[in-house]
Parts: structure tokens; sequence; C-alpha cells
């Protein structure tokens, strides 16, 4: 069976052909706006303008014809609304065009399934760190359960946003990365976990505010270290008060090198193993959606074709249908 996933959420666009063990194509198209950061319409008629021409890559890269596709998965939520309409028209098109069967994934659990289909995690404590989401989940009973999460903006975006403020371009997460390597002071910013959660909004603002006086390769370092180790605090402690032992990294900051050795220190030093996707899944990507959706199809979900975006789709609310 041959899925094609159309993956929309914010500024990259994405599509991913799979069958049930291999990746067979993948290919992007980001927006990357001249100044500032994303805007959800202008991101949109990125997406409008390209999409069709991108399928039709990414099927000839596949060496398949459209014909073959027995299913169509697309980003169904979270994200910019505009952005995820684009997926899901498209997505609709081509169901009825093809009259194959259609099927909205949750964006979140996507970047989970790839990374437990490529990795040799079987049942981790997750930490998703995105640029508008960063959680800590697990599974149980049919869901994934979110042992804490931010309580503001997510890691990604504050980087991002801290990055602009110091004059860099988007995405800034990278350049911050890079800056940081630079860095060697640990300046005071605000540490603040509550509970299982966490927030990132002030961190930014006491970094920023800071920009005239330190150094930005110090401000750079300091900011990684402090978000880092507050996600890496909460995951340790969610591997404490349950019986996993895996750690699974997903998510678009999962990219940046800094996070992933605190975490496979923390899980050396607690006995479990640690696992990351290579950089091209760790993103946003095509990929993740079409594999989530032939899992979602072959557990027997079925989608109408008129099947709605949901800009707040969170992953506690789906029902994990492919996994015991």
């Amino acid at each position: 069976m041959i899925a094609l996933g159309i993956e929309s959420t914010a500024w990259n666009l994405s599509i991913g052909i799979v069958d049930e063990k291999n990746i067979l194509a993948h290919k992007s198209d980001p927006y990357i706006p001249e100044t500032g950061g994303i805007h959800p319409r202008d991101a949109s008629q990125h997406h409008s303008k390209k999409i069709t021409e991108l399928i039709a890559e990414t099927i000839k890269e596949a060496g398949i014809d459209k014909d073959e596709i027995d299913l169509i998965g697309f980003s169904r939520g979270p994200g910019m609304g505009p952005c995820l309409r684009v997926a899901a028209t498209a997505s609709r098109a081509l169901s009825l065009s093809l009259e194959i069967p259609i099927i909205g994934v949750n964006h979140c659990i996507a970047h989970i399934e790839v990374g437990r289909w490529v990795t040799e995690a079987q049942n981790p404590v997750i930490v998703y760190v995105s640029g508008a989401n960063s959680q800590i989940l697990g599974y149980k009973s049919n869901r994934y359960r979110v042992f804490g999460e931010t309580l503001d903006i997510g890691a990604g975006n504050a980087l991002d946003k801290f990055g602009r403020n110091i004059g860099l371009s988007h995405p800034g997460g990278p350049k911050v990365e890079e800056l940081a390597e630079k860095g060697n002071e640990l300046i005071d910013l605000p540490y603040v976990v509550k509970g299982m959660d966490f927030s990132f909004s002030g961190i930014v603002t006491s970094a920023t505010s800071k920009a005239e006086q330190k150094r930005k390769e110090d401000l750079c370092f300091s900011i990684q270290e402090i978000i880092f180790s507050m996600l890496t605090e909460v995951t340790e402690r969610a591997l404490a008060h349950s019986d996993l032992n895996e750690v699974l990294l997903c998510g678009g900051v999962g990219k940046n090198k800094r996070i992933q050795e605190m975490l496979q220190l923390m899980s050396e030093d607690f006995g479990s193993d640690f696992y990351v996707p290579n950089n091209e899944l760790l993103g946003d990507n095509g990929a993740m959606i079409a594999h989530t959706a032939l899992k979602m199809n072959l557990s027997g979900e079925k989608d109408s074709v008129d099947v709605e975006v949901k800009r707040n789709f969170r992953p506690d609310e789906v029902e994990v249908s492919w996994r015991d």
C-alpha cells in the first residue's frame, strides 16, 4: 500500500510518499520571509503556488504513477489555519480525482510515529520540541498522554523570536545555535519550571533586555542552556515517575546538537536508551504525514472527504487505534 502525505502546518510545505516499509520520496519547498517571522497569509499563498508542482515532482522522484497511490494523508493540525487549509484542499482534490481514501493526521503524533518508525524506540518518553509546540509525552491506554508542556510559546518560537530581536534572519534557531558555540558566559536568565510544565516567554524578554550589555554569543549560549535544561529536567522526572526506559527526541528543534547532547547524557545517567531520527525527519516533512496516515488507515480509521482542519489539535485528543 502506498500513501502520499502533505505537510503544510506553517512555513514548510512538504510532500512525502511511503509504503509500509520504506520512504519512497519526500521533497520540501519552505516559505522564507524576507524579514521578520512567518505571516500565515503569505506562507499559505506560497504553498498554494507551489503545491501542485511539488506533488508532481515527488511522485516522479518516487518512481511511481499517480494511479498507484492508495491513500492521501494531510496535516490536519495543529498549525496556522490558512496553511492547513492549503493541504486540506489539495488532499480533497486528490482523493476525489484518484478515488482513494483521505486521512487527516495530527501533526504532533506524526512526528512521534515517524521517530518510532526509523529508530528502535518502542515505548519511549517523548520529547517533542518544535516551533509552536513543546511537550513531554508518553503512551498509555490508546492515547499519547502529556506529562508536561509549555504554558506559553514553544521552544522553537522562543529561539526564533530571540534571534529576530538581536537581528538574525528567519529561521533564528539554527543561527542561535551557531552563535552559542562561540559563547562561554552563562548569563542569569529566568528558569521557569512549574511542576511538569515550563514557560519560555520570560526568558526571551530577559535575554533581549540584556542584548546591549552582553555579547550575542553569550546570550545565545545562555538561552539555549536554560531552555534545554528545563526540558531535560522535566523529561528526567517523567522517566522517574513512569516505568519507561527510553527517550525519543522529535520535532524541528531536535536538530539542535546541544539538546541532543543534554538528553543523551541524562538518559545514560538514568540507564535509559536515547533515540533521535535523522535531521530530515526531525523537521516538518510529508513522509511523517504519509506514514501516520498509512498506519491509521491500516488500523481501520476512515475520514470523509470533507474532513475539516483543527488549528488547535492536541495529540491527547487522538484515539491511537494503531498501537496495542
